[in-house]
């Protein structure tokens, strides 16, 4: 039975083996930051970049889960409901390319937590009418280098006006740093999804910090 918390989305960690810097590993990037206290992970390995194939993405999302189920963090697989499956996620996050959103739900919103890419007021609309979605992710905020297929950037403004037209949770995602949380936390956002802000930090106990310290709206 799938647990949601508007609280899981503060401080949402989102990698890849596509991200990882040099000299780093991705269980390595993604135990520290769980130590810093994300508040979720999402596993989203995919592009040309990516150093994974096809056969070691199971063991590796094996291993970042047991990671998140160490410090109690739940953990998502991006696009791939099978893989999502194979390793008990906590749960799945689609895109509007990506799984047809209602097939998802019927095969797995009872057991998972669903996240949704919504980046315009017709998707936020469209995706109000579907029973069955715990979260949207909205963006990009801003320009971002991690997605080759991103949407035009939408920011704050754009950002707010999602927020005004559905009653569940929005995460903000897409070329956000740190001197832009407030901002977003003041759109009544319930946090953000972050790649490069965290995977390419030199301190990421402090930008998790940062994270977590935004003046998010709280689950009651």
């Amino acid at each position: 039975m799938k647990d949601f918390n508007t609280d899981f989305l503060h401080a949402y960690f989102i990698c890849g083996s596509q991200d990882v810097p040099e000299g780093k590993t991705l269980p390595g990037i993604v135990a520290e930051a769980l130590a810093a206290g994300i508040t979720a992970f999402q596993f989203r390995d995919k592009g040309s970049n990516s150093t994974l194939s096809e056969a070691e993405r199971l063991p590796m999302a094996q291993k970042l889960h047991q990671l998140c189920q160490t410090y109690h963090v739940p953990f998502f697989i991006d696009d791939d409901v099978q893989l999502a499956q194979q390793v008990h996620a906590e749960g799945v996050h689609v895109g509007q390319s990506d799984e047809e959103i209602r097939q998802v739900i019927k095969e797995v919103g009872s057991q998972m937590i669903i996240g949704y890419s919504c980046s315009n007021l017709t998707q936020v609309e469209q995706a109000n009418k579907i029973s069955g979605i715990d979260y949207y992710g909205s963006g990009p905020i801003y320009a971002t280098q991690s997605k080759s297929d991103a949407d035009p950037e939408i920011g704050i403004v754009g950002l707010s006006q999602l927020v005004k037209n559905t009653a569940r949770p929005i995460v903000a995602i897409g070329g956000i740093t740190a001197s832009d949380l407030e901002a977003i936390a003041k759109t009544k956002a319930a946090g953000a999804a972050v790649i490069s802000l965290i995977a390419q930090s030199n301190d990421i106990k402090q930008t998790v910090s940062q994270m977590l310290t935004a003046p998010w709206m709280k689950n009651d």
